[in-house]
């Protein structure tokens, strides 16, 4: 799944889904889709992601506690 990286507005492509939607994982696997080689591979905080669009992740996929009302 192609995300982007607040921090610099690059295109991530997060190698497993699974590790995005799990909640309890706070880091993710992927790699920055810069020019035609494919880049390494490094962890990214799901903190510094955001859909291509610019909407946040979902809170059932970052926050444990997403269904605890304040």
């Amino acid at each position: 799944m192609f995300l982007k990286s607040r921090n610099n507005d690059n295109m991530v492509d997060v190698s497993r889904m699974r590790d995005l939607t799990n909640l309890y994982r706070a880091k993710v696997l992927g790699c920055y889709q810069n020019g035609e080689e494919l880049q390494d591979q490094q962890e990214f905080d799901k903190s510094d992601l955001v859909f291509l669009s610019g909407e946040e992740l979902p809170k059932c996929w970052t926050d444990p506690n997403y269904r605890v009302h304040k």
